[in-house]
């Protein structure tokens, strides 16, 4: 089966460093997808080419069987590619309904809005427990209600592919069973997820396949059963 997204041998350069050296990467329809590395291993940039926030060197990114390579960044989301974003910046003076309402208008594409956007977007609501809270103001929101409006204002653009960095940043535990439970309702309608995340309990519980860059290379691929055993990644984690 043809894959939705597909990454090949992309590459990125700042100056003299190489960020990404001949990456390949691919996402079934429907899939969940761990993206782990240590820090500095290239997976923000990865995230990065792949949303259009960064064009890559070389390479080549098709999505839905089209080449999105030079693409720019509100093309992409309006073709279905969305990212959420590590930290979460909301318009902290508006109501978080009106936040949603914000991509709705201008990250989807016309023909994919509905007749009523206010409805869609409570819909949203609902999916990440905030079905009662329309109307509260963003700036007065938790840590981990930041984080849950995040990934509505990402669901809000009707991605068929979120990426979710690092959505669990500094949680507690039961915060980040939350956060899961979000990523796995969302999956169930058929929206594949690229996860990039340090905590690792959630990336193997989420993750079918994980992937894992070090240095800007991919070193490992695999379901997470065999990813822990994976003496390559036993050794860009622990440097044994």
């Amino acid at each position: 089966m043809t894959p939705l997204l597909q990454v090949e041998g992309v590459t990125k350069r700042f100056g003299g460093f190489v960020a990404l050296s001949s990456v390949d990467l691919h996402l079934g329809v429907g899939e969940r997808l761990g993206l782990i590395g240590p820090n500095g291993s290239g997976k923000t940039t990865m995230i990065n080419c792949i949303s259009g926030a960064l064009m890559s060197d070389q390479g080549r990114i098709t999505f839905d069987g089209s080449d999105i390579t030079r693409l720019p960044a509100h093309r992409r989301t309006r073709r279905g590619i969305v990212r959420s974003f590590q930290i979460p910046r909301p318009f902290r003076s508006m109501t978080i309904l009106q936040n949603l309402m914000i991509p709705m208008e201008y990250a989807v594409a016309p023909a994919q809005r509905g007749a009523d956007p206010e409805g869609e977007a409570r819909g949203v609501l609902d999916l990440v427990g905030f079905g009662g809270r329309a109307n509260d103001i963003c700036g007065r929101l938790t840590q981990v209600d930041m984080r849950k409006l995040e990934l509505a204002r990402a669901l809000a653009a009707k991605p068929r592919v979120l990426i979710s960095d690092e959505a669990m940043a500094g949680l507690s535990s039961s915060e980040v069973d939350d956060i899961l439970d979000i990523l796995f309702k969302l999956n169930t309608r058929g929206v594949a997820v690229i996860m990039i995340e340090h905590i690792m309990r959630a990336v193997f519980r989420f993750s079918e396949r994980v992937i894992v860059l070090d240095a800007g290379r991919k070193i490992a691929e695999g379901p997470p059963a065999q990813i822990v055993k994976d003496p390559e990644v036993e050794r860009a984690y622990l440097g044994v």
